[in-house]
């Protein structure tokens, strides 16, 4: 094991992590502001990047492939809405349910199981080429943080709107939600197709940055984006108290993620099993609270 080969690779982990991270802002809009198990995103992530590199391979320029592949999103946020407002069904399941249609969609899509793009033929905006040694204006890093500072910016500005705030308090008391005459069918379906828009968005990048979109990329997406809000949450929830500061941690928690799992492929450990390190993770940073409140807590009283 050589530390310089851990060097050199961080750059790239960050990079991926900051992808990642818009991912995860979609999942902490659902998780918890909507108070929502929301399954979809390992289809959508899929969709996102099909969408978009086939866009860009039939002709079309990077940033109308990115909103198409957004758009896409927010249709597939727009049926778990629909399947779970609607029609009454649970919304667990009926993330499922959107998620499973979606691989056939993403088929359809593509054509095939996968789908190649490359950078020198095609003027992609971010590439795991471009993390070092390019200029600051194609770096993938300044590029991507640029425009997680814009989104969280929008966000900020959203949530603090009228319909933003009614689907801040749909997420966190429905019943006394609808008693102050907010349509809270309304506010999920819109909270979904949000989440899932950024999503798609998060999976058009991802796929511009590694060179392809494959119909399995999304698959278990939904652990990633858990285990940055719960790590984002757990290191900075004293520091960000403020909301965008909060969507800030959220990102700082996909990065320190990816450089967790750079550290642990770099000291050998089976690839096979960073599923399985990644499920414990986020089993580990969900139990501290329930741990702190049940044991450590009555361990305080107990001395007092």
């Amino acid at each position: 094991m050589q530390i310089m080969g851990l060097i050199t690779a961080l750059p790239g982990a960050a990079a991926q992590g900051l992808i990642w991270g818009i991912m995860a802002i979609g999942v902490y809009i659902t998780f918890r502001i909507l108070d929502i198990a929301d399954l979809t995103v390992d289809g959508t992530l899929c969709t996102g990047g099909a969408v978009c590199i086939m866009m860009m391979l039939s002709g079309h320029n990077v940033w109308m492939s990115m909103l198409a592949a957004t758009g896409a999103g927010l249709l597939a946020g727009l049926a778990t809405g629909i399947f779970h407002t609607f029609m009454g069904i649970p919304a667990i399941l009926a993330g499922i349910l959107t998620q499973l249609s979606l691989y056939s969609v993403n088929l359809k899509i593509m054509g095939k199981a996968n789908q190649a793009i490359n950078v020198d033929k095609y003027n992609l905006l971010v590439s795991l080429r471009r993390v070092k040694g390019v200029t600051l204006t194609q770096n993938t890093l300044f590029i991507v943080a640029i425009m997680i500072l814009l989104l969280i910016a929008v966000l900020y500005w959203f949530f603090g709107t009228e319909l933003g705030c009614s689907l801040r308090a749909t997420g966190c008391n429905p019943s006394m939600s609808r008693a102050q005459g907010i349509n809270t069918d309304f506010n999920k379906v819109l909270g979904l197709m949000l989440s899932n828009g950024l999503v798609a968005l998060s999976g058009a990048l991802l796929t511009q940055y590694q060179g392809f979109a494959d119909i399995n990329m999304g698959r278990g997406s939904i652990v990633i984006g858990l285990a940055a809000v719960i790590i984002g949450e757990a290191i900075f929830s004293r520091i960000f108290r403020n909301f965008a500061l909060k969507l800030l941690s959220v990102v700082f928690g996909s990065i320190l993620y990816y450089l967790v799992l750079q550290v642990v492929i770099w000291m050998g450990i089976d690839t096979d099993l960073l599923k399985m390190l990644s499920a414990l993770v986020v089993a580990l940073f969900l139990a501290f609270p329930y741990w702190k409140g049940r044991y450590f807590t009555k361990a305080k009283q107990g001395g007092k």
